[in-house]
């Protein structure tokens, strides 16, 4: 997770930072307290920072071979690029990104994830599904060891404003056993809106070629979350309606979330999930049933004393 708060650098919380979910869940951090280093566009996803270089000019987008000898602690990222070198960490990266679904149905515009009003400032914080399902090919060195892929699925999200919802879940899975091509994105939060507070949620489906959206404007949903080690989620939607459940043995990762007091470990993580989906007409007529041992499963926030059903 890249992050940069306050760039006025008006805060005392002002700063970026990396947090990375490893190997085995092993978790590390490295913040980049120099404002003046990151760079950002403004008419499209890029944003990078830079911690030690050698370079005597203004931060930005650099080839990949110039960033990789010019750089001495940083990163870069565009829809397609990730690059980075943590080396207190023993930690660099470099992988190209193919995106194939967005938010919204396949070979169409890109859909906001919270609807048009969404573009207004008035949701605390914003989310934007960037890309549901991609494929990324390239290495990772992590703790001395290099790690080489090819086609691997990715994820990216952007969020935005002051801090991270009040309370929230989140569920994500793009590698399904035996099925390709199928992607899930769910998660709810307890958010601000304007001067009031409100409870939501919706899911994202991707899967031959369509996309289900079941959001609190076009569909009806609930959710059943515990504080920790299992997520239910049911929606119905027209003439569609789906289960979703995540479950998790282990303990999870906690890691750092954007807050109005600067950054917080306040969030607990695993990559390591089993999620099971459902997915049937009203007639029950079966659209894809499938599992997976690689899902995201995430909690944050307060009020996880007991769990959070709606």
């Amino acid at each position: 997770m890249y992050s940069i708060e306050d760039p006025s650098g008006t805060s005392p919380h002002s700063g970026g930072a990396v947090q990375i979910l490893g190997i085995d869940e092993q978790y590390l951090s490295c913040s980049f307290p120099d404002l003046h280093q990151f760079w950002a566009t403004t008419d499209r996803l890029g944003l990078g920072h830079w911690a030690e270089t050698k370079l005597a000019i203004q931060p930005q987008l650099l080839s990949v071979s110039a960033f990789d000898t010019q750089i001495v602690r940083g990163y870069q990222v565009t829809p397609t690029l990730h690059q980075g070198t943590l080396p207190e960490q023993n930690c660099r990266w470099c992988y190209q990104v193919l995106p194939v679904y967005g938010w919204g149905q396949p070979q169409q515009l890109q859909q906001a994830t919270a609807g048009w009003l969404s573009y207004l400032p008035i949701f605390e914080p914003g989310w934007q599904v960037l890309m549901a399902h991609g494929l990324a090919t390239g290495w990772i060195e992590w703790q001395g060891k290099r790690y080489e892929f090819s086609n691997a699925p990715a994820y990216s999200e952007k969020n935005w404003g002051r801090s991270f919802p009040e309370k929230w879940f989140w569920l994500n899975c793009n590698s399904f056993d035996e099925i390709a091509g199928l992607a899930v994105i769910a998660g709810g939060g307890r958010r601000k809106v304007l001067w009031t507070t409100e409870e939501v949620a919706m899911i994202g489906i991707h899967y031959r070629g369509r996309f289900y959206e079941f959001v609190p404007w076009n569909s009806q949903l609930s959710w059943q979350i515990q504080p920790w080690g299992e997520w239910r989620l049911q929606a119905t939607n027209g003439d569609v309606q789906v289960t979703l459940i995540g479950t998790t043995d282990g303990a999870g990762t906690m890691v750092s979330t954007p807050t109005e007091q600067g950054l917080v470990m306040c969030c607990r993580d695993t990559l390591k999930g089993l999620l099971l989906i459902d997915l049937q007409t009203l007639q029950g007529e079966i659209i894809v049933q499938a599992h997976s041992h690689l899902a995201g499963l995430e909690v944050g926030g307060t009020g996880w004393d007991r769990a959070w059903v709606k």
